[in-house]
C-alpha cells in the first residue's frame, strides 16, 4: 500500500513538474513576444503625442499608428511627394495649418519631432472636424482632401457622401488599411485592448 502512496505521489509530482516547467516556458515566449512587438511598435515621443493626441481629441494609438506607418519614427524621412518628418507633412499643408493657427515657421522645422507631431494631430484634428469616419480622414491625410471630396460625391465609393465604402487608390486604399490596423496593434499591446 505504502509502494502504492509513492508511486501515486511520483506521478503527480511529475505531473506538476511537467506544468510548472510548461507554464514557465510559455510565460518566457509570451512575455518575449510582447518585448519583440513593442520593439517593432515603439512608443517613441511619448511625452508630444500625449499632449497633441488629447489637445486634438485623437487617440494616443491612433497617432502612434500614423507615425509608424509614414515614417517609421525617422524625424529626417522624405517622401517622394516631399511630405517631411514623423508624420510626413508637405510643406505646403504646413503652411495651410499654419495660416489657420497663426504661426509662421520655417520649412525645416518639419524635422523637429515636436513641430511635425504637433501639426500632424492638429490636422489630423481638422480632418475628423470634417470627416466623420476614421477611414475617410487618413484617406484625406493620405491622398488630399479634394481628392476625397470627388470620391464622396461619387456613388462608385460613398452611398452616403459622408463615408468612404471603397477608395479608387490603391496606395491609398492600402495606407488606410495599414494605418488602421497599426492602430489596433498599438491599443492591444499598450492598452490591453482595441479602442
Amino acid at each position: 500500500m505504502a509502494s502504492k502512496v509513492i508511486k501515486i505521489k511520483k506521478k503527480t509530482m511529475k505531473t506538476v513538474m511537467f506544468f510548472s516547467v510548461f507554464f514557465v516556458v510559455m510565460t518566457v515566449i509570451f512575455f518575449g513576444f510582447l518585448s519583440i512587438l513593442k520593439t517593432l511598435y515603439p512608443i517613441s515621443y511619448a511625452d508630444f503625442v500625449e499632449n497633441n493626441a488629447s489637445e486634438n481629441n485623437l487617440q494616443k494609438s491612433f497617432v502612434y499608428a500614423v507615425i509608424k506607418c509614414e515614417s517609421g519614427y525617422d524625424e529626417r524621412a522624405v517622401s517622394y511627394a516631399d511630405a517631411r518628418g514623423l508624420m510626413q507633412l508637405t510643406p505646403e499643408t504646413f503652411r495651410w495649418l499654419q495660416s489657420k493657427k497663426g504661426e509662421k515657421l520655417s520649412e525645416e522645422m518639419l524635422f523637429d519631432p515636436e513641430t511635425n507631431i504637433r501639426y500632424g494631430c492638429y490636422f489630423y484634428g481638422t480632418l475628423f472636424e470634417i470627416y466623420d469616419d476614421e477611414a475617410t480622414a487618413i484617406a484625406a491625410y493620405h491622398a488630399g482632401m479634394g481628392n476625397v471630396s470627388k470620391w464622396l460625391k461619387d456613388e462608385r465609393y460613398s452611398k452616403d457622401g459622408k463615408t468612404l465604402y471603397d477608395i479608387p487608390f490603391k496606395n491609398t486604399k492600402k495606407y488606410v488599411n495599414r494605418v488602421i490596423e497599426t492602430k489596433k496593434i498599438y491599443s492591444i499591446l499598450y492598452n490591453g485592448k482595441e479602442d
